[in-house]
């Protein structure tokens, strides 16, 4: 049975660490955009390979997104920004090629 002492309504219990949660929170936020922004690309490269059939141009759009994820990972300050990077280079490869 849960131990009705430790559970309250909106607030922290004492049992909660919230400093470690808001950065789990925090780490999962970024995850969740980083990862977006990969899967993006991986649309795009499909876009690519099947509107312009540039397969290899697609294949390489894929492993420049998967790299731009891992460093967006491992860095911080860069985060998001590496999978956009990735993504406008195949939208403009879309539209102007």
């Amino acid at each position: 049975m849960a131990d009705t002492k430790t559970v309250s309504g909106a607030a922290y219990s004492p049992a909660m660490d919230a400093k470690t949660h808001e950065q789990t929170y925090k780490g999962f936020i970024r995850f969740i955009e980083i990862a977006t922004g990969v899967v993006i690309c991986w649309v795009l490269a499909l876009a690519v390979g099947g509107i312009r059939e540039a397969w290899l141009t697609a294949i390489a759009g894929v492993v420049a997104s998967s790299a731009a994820g891992t460093i967006g990972a491992l860095a911080p300050a860069v985060g998001w920004k590496a999978p956009c990077a990735v993504a406008v280079l195949l939208l403009l490869y879309l539209f102007f090629a």
